[in-house]
């Protein structure tokens, strides 16, 4: 996980990481592509922080559907996504 993410408004730290830094380690986190502290970290900073907790259990969800999905998402949907998740 990068150290130097992008700030996000109303961002906070809690668990030592912030805002940022979990919402771009939160694909490596649905993969399972963490190792066990940065994992632990992650969830210590979603339990503490509401706005990351609503926004992670979304995030879930949309991957937890893309994966379960018959077909993989197209192109469009993926630069959507993309889009939504950049801010």
């Amino acid at each position: 996980m990068s150290s130097k993410a992008n700030s996000l408004p109303g961002e906070r730290e809690v668990g030592g990481l912030r805002c940022g830094e979990v919402l771009g380690g939160l694909t490596e986190y649905t993969s399972g592509g963490l190792d066990a502290e940065t994992r632990a970290r992650i969830e210590a900073h979603v339990r503490g922080c509401s706005q990351c907790e609503r926004f992670g259990a979304d995030f879930a969800r949309a991957i937890r559907a893309i994966r379960a999905s018959a077909e993989p998402p197209s192109a469009d949907v993926l630069v959507r996504l993309e889009g939504r998740l950049a801010r």
